[in-house]
């Protein structure tokens, strides 16, 4: 949300629609923020369903609240530009699953990039953690240009976890890591797998690299020190394509 302007579609203020969409379209919701001492009534039950439906929730100051939209009702549900996806439901429809997990990406443009080329390489589904991290926000859907209509968004409430169960499902993970000794390439891609790439500033967490059958990085040949995630995500996902292009041929 930071850097962001929230636009009156990407909102409900009022609390018997937000109501609704928590219990009957939770995979709209990206997150729920509550004025701080708000615990009664509907808010009450907003907040059972949001946890119900693992739906992030946040309590802010009132001034903060006003900010977003004066008319609120002591709550504003931010909504997700494109509903999301279960992870079983990105693997059965994949028959030999290529997958990307981002790992807290903040940045809607960086995330609207990577959806944009996921979709042109083919991704079957992408994997986002639910709590710091960009959801699906209108700057993402902007960015991506008409891709995310036709991307997979799965919000998981745990990545290593998710990850865990890739895993026993036959997936390999593969990691995007600067200064390791094996390149982007040095992997057999025809096999179901899933890319996996950090956040903008501290890359991929310990706990999620632990989970990665192999960490891979694209040299760095010039002065710089890192290449923009969204970069090193389109060259990972195209050495995908290349080699499975190569085997179908």
């Amino acid at each position: 949300m930071k850097g962001e302007r929230i636009q009156d579609k990407e909102k409900i203020s009022r609390l018997n629609p937000m109501l609704e969409a928590v219990r009957h379209s939770p995979e709209r919701v990206n997150k729920i923020l509550i004025q701080d001492g708000a615990t009664k009534g509907k808010i009450a039950e907003i907040v059972h369903w949001a946890k119900k439906n693992r739906i992030p929730f946040f309590y802010l100051p009132h001034k903060k609240l006003n900010a977003i939209d004066p008319h609120h009702q002591g709550a504003i549900a931010l909504l997700a530009s494109k509903a999301y996806t279960s992870l079983n439901s990105i693997l059965e429809s994949a028959q030999t699953p290529f997958l990307v997990l981002l790992d807290g990406i903040v940045d809607p443009q960086n995330l609207g990039s990577i959806i944009r080329t996921a979709e042109g390489a083919g991704v079957d589904g992408i994997i986002i953690p639910e709590r710091r991290s960009v959801l699906l926000t209108e700057t993402v859907a902007l960015v991506a240009s008409g891709a995310l209509e036709h991307m997979k968004v799965a919000r998981v409430k745990n990545m290593a976890r998710a990850m865990e169960e890739l895993k026993n499902k036959g997936v390999w993970l593969i990691g995007a890591e600067g200064g390791e000794k094996g390149l982007w390439h040095d992997f057999d891609y025809s096999l179901p797998v899933g890319l996996v790439f950090g956040s903008e500033g501290r890359g991929v967490r310990h706990l999620v690299r632990k989970n990665c059958d192999l960490v891979l990085s694209i040299p760095l040949l010039g002065e710089i020190t890192s290449l923009n995630v969204a970069t090193a995500a389109a060259i990972f996902m195209y050495e995908v394509v290349r080699q499975r292009k190569v085997i179908c041929e």
